[in-house]
């Protein structure tokens, strides 16, 4: 495990995520902003520095999948979001899962080479902003939340033509 500056900035979004046991609008409005622009950088550092590693690219959407549903399931518990609304939000990363239980059962889960997708982007970026409005008590129209399924479908469909790409199948 190397311990360079992108992965320091991965790993501060698990600890920032704590800040939403505080109900204080501004505390939870800055852990997201903190986490919105350590999720920018420790990318753009890795790849400027030439500093990738397998590591990384693991830790990165670990980081935020922790910040993401730590942030949910305190919002849940508030009352501020149904659990429905909450499983919206989490489409993209049940298509991951369910990507991942594809490469598992194809016996590849150790030969895919993990890549950021560009609709994974969009729905980090867009979690983000939809957690700001949520903390911000902005209400959220059904639209929003339908867009995470739309999303998910086509992060999986995007995961499987890049498994076409590589070879797997």
């Amino acid at each position: 495990m190397a311990l360079t500056l992108p992965n320091l900035l991965s790993f501060l979004r698990i600890p920032l995520a704590f800040f939403f046991l505080q109900e204080n609008i501004a505390i939870r409005f800055g852990a997201i902003i903190v986490a919105m622009i350590s999720d920018g950088l420790d990318g753009f550092l890795a790849r400027r520095y030439n500093v990738t590693s397998r590591f990384g690219t693991l830790l990165d959407p670990i980081a935020d999948k922790f910040f993401v549903a730590f942030a949910l399931t305190t919002l849940v518990l508030e009352q501020r979001m149904t659990g429905m609304q909450a499983a919206l939000f989490l489409c993209r990363d049940m298509s991951v899962l369910l990507f991942g239980i594809f490469l598992i059962a194809k016996n590849e889960l150790y030969n895919y080479q993990f890549k950021a997708i560009i609709c994974g982007k969009i729905t980090t970026f867009l979690q983000f902003v939809f957690l700001v409005c949520l903390s911000l008590q902005i209400p959220i129209p059904t639209f929003g939340y339908i867009s995470f399924i739309v999303l998910g479908l086509l992060a999986l469909v995007e995961l499987f033509f890049s498994v076409k790409r590589s070879k797997i199948s």
